[in-house]
């Protein structure tokens, strides 16, 4: 078996070469069924194993690719990951010796062959091997991820420590509970994979023949998953009331975990359907134009009105008639104002906010849009759709607002107004928590039939979290468990998760958001700091008609002096203040 799978080795994990005898030989073997009337055994079985796609996968390619150990078809014969291959094998050989008298592996192939359609439909990618081929990989792999599991099974009358079938010595030095070597982590890691999974239909298989009954068999493989469960839970929920994982109703560990966070919602048409305008794995957002659309509007180039110089041309023949004219008389009150007049800056008055509008040529599509890809536009980079629009934890704190951890599933999110308090679950986080977030995101994406529960879960801690500061509130207030090395290290986790693959409505999420948005917004201190910050501190157009201001002012003074002798009132309050 292991020369056959080195043979046939590719870094993707399926044979290089496309073998045509076996693929007719496949093709004629499931027509022939079809036609012969044999029942169906991959019906009513969704696809639950996928190909991370591509737009996932470029930011961190090795989040969902196996870096120690290939559980499953995918990855099985990958080179670099054929080096544990051997204990596989040594796991298969002790499976072999716990089977009842009369079963062996042999024995187990020949069933698992007679389900190969029902194990094919479980998974997105067609496995380009024979039947015999795909049954062999499941026991070996299975026997491997039974040996691991069964040290995280729960004891006998649920007393929460694990069962404890002791090691084996060929084991004992991949598991570490105490997390001192990297290769039991390693291997939580790769379980918990999208492209990484075995149905748990078949472990129950492998389980019956060591097993007094299929009952049996089944409880053991409950306890193992739930074991596993608590130890890569990414929420922690109260150990005492840890649901039990039914085994039998999830395709696949990580499956199991989902519905563990997300828990099967009843028929609920609030949360039905996407957000207008939803995408699916965008990349750069969606209908960035509307918004890039909006963020220019108004926004135009503040610069005198056309029609100055018919008002020029104007005060021009005025001046004249008003020179020809017999000043010594009672014109001669005329003519100095109408000189100020001319020389006063009026053109100064075109760039006041608010004053312009009522100037010559400020209707006659003068004005043009401020062009976003200037070095003055507004738009410096495309917006973060992804990103929800929230305050900080810092922000909400200094509002007064209060977090309180709970212990339960994602739905227990809320904000209570009255009390100023976010209800958060509990995150545990650690060196597999990234790992395991962005796969179950991947799995949801790909076959969650509902809204992204967890995606806009992960939007919303993104949302929420911009520094370590925040991590480190989220700590004090108990919401956060961090077992990494830093608070910056978990604010770049949660701030890192940002691409979700499609725009969706959750009920729940998006009403706590709009609660702690509207109770924010009403704060004092809040509305105080925005219009300081708006209108005073970052306010081109306040500085703008300051300065304007000030300088017709000091325009219409020089103005003035240039028509009406003003040295003998200045030299006055010189003279007086000498005095």
């Amino acid at each position: 078996m292991a020369s056959s799978g080195q043979q046939c080795a590719s870094r993707q994990g399926t044979p290089p070469m496309f073998n045509e005898v076996r693929w007719v030989g496949q093709i004629r073997h499931s027509l022939q069924e079809d036609v012969a009337g044999d029942d169906d055994d991959d019906a009513g079985i969704p696809v639950s194993v996928f190909n991370v796609p591509q737009q996932l996968r470029a930011h961190k390619p090795e989040a969902y690719t196996p870096q120690f150990i290939a559980l499953g078809p995918y990855h099985h014969w990958r080179p670099e990951l054929y080096e544990v291959e051997n204990y596989k094998l040594a796991a298969a050989r002790r499976a072999q010796k716990r089977l009842r008298a009369g079963v062996d592996l042999e024995g187990l192939v020949d069933q698992l062959k007679r389900l190969e359609r029902k194990v094919r439909a479980y998974y997105h990618r067609y496995l380009d091997f024979s039947g015999e081929t795909l049954a062999w990989v499941m026991v070996v792999d299975g026997a491997f991820l039974l040996e691991f599991l069964q040290i995280y099974a729960e004891a006998e009358g649920g007393g929460g420590g694990r069962a404890l079938r002791r090691v084996s010595s060929r084991m004992a030095h991949l598991v570490d509970f105490t997390g001192r070597t990297c290769t039991h982590g390693l291997i939580l890691r790769d379980m918990l994979m999208l492209e990484n999974q075995v149905p748990l239909f078949l472990l129950r298989k492998m389980l019956e023949p060591q097993c007094a009954s299929s009952d049996e068999a089944a409880e053991l493989l409950a306890r193992m998953v739930t074991g596993i469960m608590k130890e890569l839970c990414p929420l922690k929920m109260v150990m005492q009331n840890f649901p039990a994982v039914d085994a039998g109703g999830h395709a696949h560990l990580l499956e199991a975990l989902y519905y563990i966070l997300v828990p099967r919602p009843a028929d609920d048409p609030a949360q039905d359907g996407d957000a207008d305008g939803s995408c699916t794995f965008r990349d750069d957002g969606c209908d960035i134009e509307e918004q890039q659309a909006a963020d220019r509007g108004g926004a135009e180039e503040q610069k005198p009105a056309a029609g100055w110089e018919y008002v020029t041309q104007l005060f021009l023949a005025v001046g004249g008639i008003v020179a020809g004219l017999n000043t010594s008389g009672p014109m001669r009150y005329v003519k100095k104002p109408v000189e100020f007049a001319m020389r006063a800056p009026w053109k100064l008055l075109a760039v006041v906010p608010g004053v312009r509008s009522f100037m010559p040529g400020a209707a006659d599509g003068s004005t043009k849009a401020r062009d976003p890809s200037s070095a003055g536009g507004y738009l410096t980079r495309p917006p973060l759709i992804e990103e929800i629009t929230v305050p900080s934890v810092s922000e909400l704190v200094n509002a007064g607002v209060r977090f309180l951890p709970t212990t339960g599933d994602l739905s227990t999110i809320a904000f209570d107004a009255k009390t100023a308090t976010f209800h958060l679950p509990v995150a545990t986080l650690d060196s597999n928590t990234e790992v395991v977030l962005r796969n179950l995101v991947a799995y949801e994406a790909l076959a969650a039939s509902g809204p992204l529960v967890l995606a806009r879960y992960t939007e919303l801690m993104n949302g929420i979290i911009d520094t370590d500061e925040d991590v480190a509130l989220l700590r004090q207030h108990g919401v956060v468990l961090n077992r990494m090395k830093s608070d910056g290290e978990v604010a770049e986790l949660w701030n890192g998760m940002t691409r979700s693959v499609r725009l969706t409505k959750v009920a729940f999420v998006d009403r706590a958001i709009e609660d702690v948005n509207r109770y924010y917004n009403s704060r004092w201190c809040v509305k105080t700091k925005r219009f300081m910050r708006k209108y005073v501190f970052s306010s081109w157009q306040l500085l703008t008609f300051l300065a304007a201001i000030l300088l017709l002012l000091l325009n219409t003074l020089q103005a003035f002096c240039s028509v009406y002798t003003c040295s003998r009132w200045f030299g006055a309050v010189t003279v007086a203040g000498a005095a």
